[in-house]
Formats: structure tokens, C-alpha cells, sequence
């Protein structure tokens, strides 16, 4: 028997032996990938166009209402900084503090080894903010929209977004496996159709909106929404990132806004990267809810606890937001004062209400990179929005406004602004102006990029 095991082992080492060996697999090199033909059809168009890469502009220190690059100064719109918080004497003592204190890095999960007393001063700084019973915070504003969505949600599970959701809410909802449905931007009565159609084949559902939303600066209509969860029994998610220190007479966000209850709200999200001038994100509600995601959201299990001096400079932020609301005052007769005077200079300000964020719609992205350059070049620091972000043909300009811009400062901006776009349009400057010859140039990379 051991003969015959033998000689049948050798038989099949000699059949194998035989067979045709499939050919070795290559791995592709990056360069030869449609995302790259993409950049490098930006860069190409760039150069055939002569237009400059507005993006990556490098600042040579802390960016406010003004700003300084290359030793030149700009008024600037491209800081989220809304109550100027970031230079605060009292956020930089107390980053100090905390450096010395601490060290620089928590150095471990929370779970393990990275806890700080520092981090649960912060979340419950942030509970008091809302209202509720507890918060927990995440090393990344965007991981918090993954990680929390992702944890909270599965299989089985509908989740409802307005159409123009940030694009970390999309991600997390494709790593949850949910099912993703989505409601024309700011349209109670399509959410309702979506809720009324869908409703009822689900385990768990919840809606997402933004408080502001960064790219038009208008309002979720919070009252709206809150009336249709009593009807529908859904979990209300409102990510304010842009609307902690905004909205609301002494900056509480969306609800103090409209005067509503912040318990009636499932599911607070935000971060601490605008406002308190710091980095992360976090999620504030019931205990249970921080409990969930403090033992099951692998952003927050599996990940390095918040840098104690972020969490420091978070916390300074917040205390300035509750101690100093004025801040938050001139920072509304700001964004008021920059509406005002850009709808008088017959700029498209698109769906903006004139808080912290107010865009100046172009229409054509190549006009409007240009538009940012020339506006660079008169000292006046702010970035384009082109496709594939918005459509082709809502391009814009995003003007982020402070408490610490000047009138002086506003009124000349929008002054320029007003003046350099209607320049390019008297030229017709854009994409449909484009010397064929030179659009012929790109149409290898186009075909490129097109294979995917």
C-alpha cells in the first residue's frame, strides 16, 4: 500500500509538472492608471491654457482675515477661523501648557493608553454646547462621519442624505453597506416622498443634513425636519461643522438658531477644526450613543487618542465661543455686510443666507481659477470650487468671512471681485473660448483618463 501511495504521489507531481503554468501577473504601475491620466490632464490643461494651479498656495504663518505668502500680504476668505480663536493668546497658553504637560502625542488608543484627562474635559465642554448627556471626539473631522455612520448603520439599514452632503457622509455610508438614498437639497416634501416610499422596509434608518452647508452657506430647515421624525421615527444626524460658533445668538449652532430643543436632534456631529480652531471631530448625544461608538467605532477603538494639545486648543476655543459672544455678533454683521454688498454689485451669491459662508457662483470653472488668480494678484486671497466638486457650470468662489474682517476689507473685496469677473466675461474668457488646436492637445489624456 505504501508502494502504490508512492508511485500515485509521483504520478501527480508528474501530470502537475505537465500543466502550462499560468503566465507571472505584472503590477501595474501608477502612471499607467486612468486616475493619473486625470491629473495629469489638469496639469496639461493648465499649461496649454496659461492659467496657474490656484491650489496648495503655501502661507508663510497663521491664516485669519489676512494672511502672508512669499513675504506679501493678502485680505484673506480662505480660513474656516470664523471667531478668530486659532491666534487667541489664551489657545496658544493653553496648547503650551498642554505641550508640556503631555507631550505632543496621546501615543495609544484611549482604550489602552492614550487617555488624557484633557479629552473627557473636552467632550464634556462639548455636551454642555448641545445640551445632551455626552460626547466623544475623533481624531479626524472626517473620520468622524466615517467611523460613526459606519458603526451605527448596516445591511439592513436606509440612510437618507441631502443631495449635498459632505462627501465624508458618502464614504460612510459605503463602508456601513446601507442603503443610500438621497433628497433634493433642502426639499422637506422630496424627503418626506423618499421617507413615505421607503420607510417602512428598513431596520434602521437615518437622515443627514448639514447645519450650513459649506458649499452654498445656506440653512438645514431644522423645525421642518424635527416634524417629520415624529412622524417617521428616524434618527436625525445634523453635521455642524460650519455652524458651531455661526448660527444662533451666542454660537450654539442650528438649534439656538431656530429655538428648538438639541435633545430632539438622535445624532450632533462637528468639528473642531473651524470654530476652535484645533483638529478632529466629534459626536455629541445621548450616553448611550457615545457608549456605542466609544466601544464599537473602529475610527475611535482602533485608532491614536486625540493629540492632548489639540484637544487643549479645542477646549480654549469653546471657552472664548461661551465667554465672548460678541465674536460671534460681528461675525454675523460680517457675513450680513458681505451679502449686502455683493447682491448690490450683481454677484450670483446662489442659495447663501450671509453667515459664515457666502459663494460667488462663476459658472465656468476655468474662469473661475482665473478669476482666483487675478483677485491673488490684487492681494485678496480666495479658492475656487470647480468641477468635479460642482457641476459644470456652478463653479465658484468660496468666501469664508471672520469676525476680524474690516468693512474696509469687504467692501473692497467684493469691489474687485465684482470688477475682475465682469472683465473676463467682457473677454469671454473660459472653456468654451479655448483654441481647439490646444484642446486637440489634451484629447489623448481625455481618452486615457476615460478608461477606467
Amino acid at each position: 500500500m505504501r508502494q502504490a501511495s508512492e508511485s500515485s504521489g509521483r504520478n501527480r507531481a508528474a501530470r502537475l509538472s505537465r500543466q502550462s503554468q499560468p503566465p507571472v501577473r505584472q503590477a501595474l504601475r501608477f502612471d499607467e492608471l486612468p486616475e493619473y491620466q486625470r491629473v495629469q490632464l489638469q496639469r496639461m490643461a493648465g499649461d496649454l491654457t496659461g492659467v496657474a494651479n490656484p491650489f496648495y498656495r503655501s502661507h508663510d504663518g497663521a491664516a485669519g482675515a489676512t494672511t502672508a505668502m512669499g513675504g506679501r500680504q493678502f485680505i484673506n476668505f480662505a480660513s474656516y477661523d470664523y471667531l478668530a480663536t486659532n491666534t487667541d493668546p489664551q489657545t496658544k497658553e493653553r496648547a503650551k501648557a498642554a505641550i508640556d504637560r503631555f507631550g505632543i502625542s496621546a501615543s495609544a488608543s484611549r482604550l489602552v493608553a492614550g487617555e488624557r484627562p484633557v479629552h473627557t474635559e473636552l467632550e464634556q465642554d462639548l455636551a454642555s454646547v448641545y445640551g445632551v448627556d455626552a460626547a466623544v471626539c475623533f481624531v479626524s473631522g472626517y473620520l468622524t462621519n466615517v467611523a460613526a455612520i459606519s458603526c451605527l448603520m448596516g445591511p439592513q439599514d436606509l440612510v437618507i442624505h441631502d443631495e449635498f452632503i459632505h462627501n465624508s457622509a458618502l464614504a460612510g455610508i459605503k463602508q456601513s453597506g446601507a442603503t443610500r438614498r438621497l433628497f433634493r437639497h433642502n426639499d422637506i416634501a422630496n424627503l418626506e416622498s423618499v421617507l413615505r416610499t421607503l420607510s417602512a422596509d428598513f431596520r434602521r434608518i437615518l437622515v443627514i443634513v448639514e447645519g450650513v452647508y459649506s458649499m452654498d452657506g445656506d440653512i438645514a430647515d431644522l423645525p421642518a425636519l424635527l416634524e417629520l421624525r415624529s412622524r417617521y421615527g428616524f434618527w436625525l444626524m445634523l453635521d455642524e461643522a460650519h455652524a458651531l460658533g455661526v448660527l444662533g445668538k451666542s454660537g450654539r449652532g442650528t438649534f439656538e438658531h431656530f429655538g428648538v430643543d438639541p435633545s430632539d436632534v438622535d445624532i450632533w456631529m462637528g468639528t473642531l477644526s473651524k470654530t476652535t480652531s484645533s483638529c478632529g471631530g466629534y459626536i455629541a448625544g445621548s450616553q448611550a450613543l457615545v457608549d456605542i461608538l466609544k466601544a464599537e467605532a473602529g475610527g475611535f477603538v482602533y485608532s491614536v487618542g486625540l493629540a492632548p494639545v489639540l484637544a487643549a486648543a479645542a477646549r480654549s476655543g469653546l471657552d472664548i465661543l461661551r465667554s465672548e459672544p460678541e465674536r460671534t455678533e460681528r461675525l454675523h454683521r460680517n457675513g450680513a455686510l458681505f451679502l449686502e454688498c455683493a447682491r448690490a454689485a450683481g454677484l450670483d451669491t446662489g442659495l447663501s443666507v450671509g453667515f459664515s459662508v457666502v459663494p460667488v457662483i462663476v459658472g465656468d470653472s476655468l474662469r473661475a481659477v482665473q478669476l482666483s488668480n487675478d483677485l491673488l494678484d490684487e492681494g485678496i486671497n480666495v479658492l475656487p470650487i470647480i468641477h468635479p466638486a460642482v457641476p459644470e457650470g456652478m463653479a465658484r468662489l468660496r468666501f469664508f468671512i471672520t469676525c476680524n474682517h474690516t468693512e474696509e476689507q469687504i467692501r473692497h473685496s467684493v469691489e474687485v471681485t465684482a470688477r475682475k469677473l465682469k472683465d473676463l466675461q467682457d473677454r469671454n474668457f473660459g472653456l468654451a473660448s479655448l483654441d481647439m488646436d490646444k484642446v486637440m492637445q489634451l484629447a489623448p489624456l481625455l481618452q486615457a483618463a476615460g478608461k477606467s
